[in-house]
């Protein structure tokens, strides 16, 4: 796109009033933003929804120095603009009722990103939903599935890491600029996240997270997917407002049950009551609603300990499997005593091998 229209289409978005759907209906009527930054308030006035005031607004439009920042800041950042006219912008998200004209992007799109799905979920997460939706996304990415989430505190944090731990793509859609992390405890997944995926944010560059951002970027995260697993939400917030976006945008909804008495997965639980959601209890449930195939796991390959451990740590990982146990039989299968044992399993929780939970209980992620 050349430069003169780029700094036209951010002055656009700049322009109070201007949101994703008036963007399109004065492009559609004017061709090109340089068309409509140019047109007089009496045009731009008779394009349906725009109005005399917001007419008045473009054309009175004069802070330049405003667009030209935003582009010396995504240099800076390595940020790019992905509009709807170019050819990455993903497909799925361009059937949506409501799609932004453009994203600004850190990081790449791929071509296996047209099979993705949305994890999300509270941000009061309880240790179960962390875990649902780390091995999730992990199990998912293994299968070709690029994770979509918020990067939000618990639930889209450990989806993220999940697929990130697992060697999979990721992509993050903030309620902020895309250079303005948040939350900012999350810096470092941001990072894996662009090297594995993209940051993606309508908002611009330097755009504070302000409230009222993060429901309206969640049709973007349900837009760019097949689907949206909700793993636990409360019965009121975010989550649950993209399974309604989900559905709206005819893409499948599933949910992942919790203990009856969890108000976190209270949520959750009543999207599968109410046939909003299909409950799953594996990736292959997803993967067979979705139409897609699983790829057959190769025998003996995940009972192979890394390379790098010594004798101790080996009998250790092959004690643990993927569900969690409890101190006692790790011991007892191992011939090792308490003491010793939680030395060397503390090593292999650093070394991101398996993750101990409340009450000695340890299990390999």
């Amino acid at each position: 796109m050349p430069l003169a229209e780029q700094r036209a289409l951010i002055a656009l978005s700049l322009v109070p009033g201007v949101g994703a759907g008036r963007m399109r209906a004065l492009l559609a009527a004017f061709g090109t933003a340089s068309e409509v930054m140019t047109a007089s308030k009496k045009a731009l006035a008779e394009v349906p929804d725009i109005g005399a005031h917001t007419a008045s607004a473009i054309a009175g439009f004069d802070d330049y120095g405003a667009v030209d920042a935003q582009l010396v800041q995504a240099e800076q950042v390595g940020a790019r603009m992905l509009t709807a006219w170019d050819a990455d912008y993903p497909l799925a998200l361009r059937q949506i009722y409501d799609p932004p004209a453009f994203l600004w992007m850190r990081g790449t799109l791929a071509p296996v990103d047209q099979h993705s799905l949305a994890i999300v979920g509270t941000r009061r997460a309880t240790e179960y939903g962390r875990r649902q939706a780390e091995e999730f996304a992990a199990e998912l990415v293994r299968q070709g599935i690029t994770i979509v989430s918020g990067l939000a505190y618990g639930i889209d944090a450990a989806a993220h890491h999940g697929a990130v731990q697992a060697g999979g793509r990721t992509l993050a859609v903030l309620g902020s600029g895309v250079d303005r992390i948040y939350p900012a405890k999350h810096t470092r997944l941001a990072t894996d996240i662009m090297t594995q995926g993209a940051l993606l944010s309508e908002y611009p560059l330097g755009a504070e997270p302000d409230a009222t951002n993060f429901p309206k970027r969640n049709r973007i995260i349900s837009g760019l997917s097949l689907g949206t697993l909700v793993v636990e939400a409360f019965e009121k917030g975010g989550a649950l407002i993209t399974a309604r976006l989900a559905l709206e945008h005819n893409r499948e909804v599933f949910a992942v049950p919790s203990p009856i008495h969890s108000k976190p997965g209270r949520g959750a639980n009543r999207l599968i009551q109410q046939g909003h959601a299909k409950l799953v209890l594996s990736v292959e449930d997803i993967l067979d609603e979705l139409g897609l195939v699983a790829e057959a796991p190769v025998p003996g390959e995940a009972s192979t300990p890394p390379p790098d451990l010594n004798e101790v740590e080996q009998k250790l990982y092959a004690a643990i499997g993927p569900n969690p146990i409890h101190i006692e039989p790790i011991c007892a299968t191992t011939g090792l005593d308490a003491s010793t044992a939680l030395v060397y399993l503390l090593s292999l929780e650093f070394k991101g091998l398996i993750r101990q939970m409340a009450g000695k209980q340890f299990y390999r992620v």
